[in-house]
């Protein structure tokens, strides 16, 4: 198995290989080319974006400044919009279902590294996917981690630190995030 097949398969893997290091430097590109343009530049920014993300509906927007790993990795439904400074270190996929709406500064990290220095100083690193549902509001400055699922129809609090699945029908807030009242 080689080391991009051991990443999607979220096991230990360097990452510092040059088929992985290509592939984020042409991620960086694109991010980089896309915060650039004119706020009125609304083609070349759709045009960027299909040739960064791996699947988007046709209506979605994200307001720069937009940063990711690789692209591929990242599935937005339909009717998606996130706000400024978005960051999603997709080393494993991270699925946005259809109405998501994501506030300012929020970053959704799928990266892993081992916990034991001697394993993490080898530049070793692991990714889980992230899920998000559909009708989800989160709100500014949250922090989604490695593995999570969030249900449909569930709102997160502004400065959540997500770090464990949010069922369905729920409004979640806190560090960490933790169900404060189904809906």
């Amino acid at each position: 198995m080689n080391e991009k097949e051991k990443m999607l398969s979220g096991i230990l893997y360097d990452s510092t290989i040059e088929e992985l290091s290509n592939e984020r430097l042409n991620a960086k590109k694109l991010c980089y080319e896309y915060n650039l343009l004119k706020p009125d530049e609304s083609d070349r920014k759709k045009e960027i974006l299909s040739k960064l993300l791996g699947k988007a509906g046709k209506n979605f927007t994200i307001e720069p400044n937009f940063y990711c790993d690789y692209g591929y990795n990242i599935e937005i439904g339909e009717n998606f919009y996130s706000n400024h400074n978005l960051v999603i270190l997709d080393c494993a996929k991270v699925t946005f279902g259809k109405n998501v709406f994501i506030g300012p500064n929020c970053g959704f990290y799928t990266a892993q590294h081992p916990t034991d220095p001697i394993e993490r100083n080898k530049l070793l690193e692991y990714a889980k996917p992230i899920t998000i549902g559909s009708n989800v509001w989160i709100g500014g400055n949250a922090v989604i981690i490695a593995g999570v699922t969030i249900g449909d129809n569930v709102t997160i609090g502004a400065g959540s630190v997500v770090v464990k699945d949010i069922p369905e029908n729920s409004i979640a807030v806190g560090n960490p995030c933790k169900v404060i009242k189904k809906i």
